[in-house]
């Protein structure tokens, strides 16, 4: 497995495509609701298989000079607790660091606040409802 930044269109289709697939298709969200208005300006890695297969997504982007957040991260459906979102999620703070981040923000679901709370985040308030069902909680960890 290895991890890159997409940089082909076809690079991009396997990104997004995953983002969707797991992140909004299970709710019968169109296709662009994975997508928004920061994708521009963000830092995106993607995380390949053998076969260049992209089996986990997430993005990076900056709330300010300090303050790094980390969005859309998404695991393909059979490759969840094998360690591919801690290694990527390892490799999107070491590119906030890299880039002068003192801590990252994210919204967690609440089916993944386990896995944010064994990679280092805490708690810090409550996060938004997403489509009316997915409860969300804002969470944060010191570089």
């Amino acid at each position: 497995m290895r991890i890159i930044e997409p940089a082909s269109p076809g690079d991009y289709q396997k990104y997004y495509d995953l983002r969707w697939t797991v992140l909004r298709a299970p709710w019968d969200q169109p296709r662009g609701s994975e997508r928004d208005s920061r994708d521009a300006d963000s830092t995106h890695l993607m995380m390949l298989d053998d076969r260049d297969v992209a089996v986990a997504v997430g993005r990076l982007h900056f709330n300010s000079i300090r303050e790094a957040q980390v969005r859309y991260m998404a695991v393909a459906t059979g490759q969840q607790r094998r360690g591919c979102g801690s290694r990527l999620l390892q490799a999107l703070e070491q590119k906030a660091a890299s880039l002068g981040a003192a801590c990252i923000v994210l919204d967690a679901r609440e089916t993944a606040l386990g896995f944010y709370s064994k990679q280092g985040y805490s708690a810090a308030g409550p996060g938004h409802v997403l489509y009316n069902c997915i409860t969300h909680v804002k969470m944060r960890k010191t570089l």
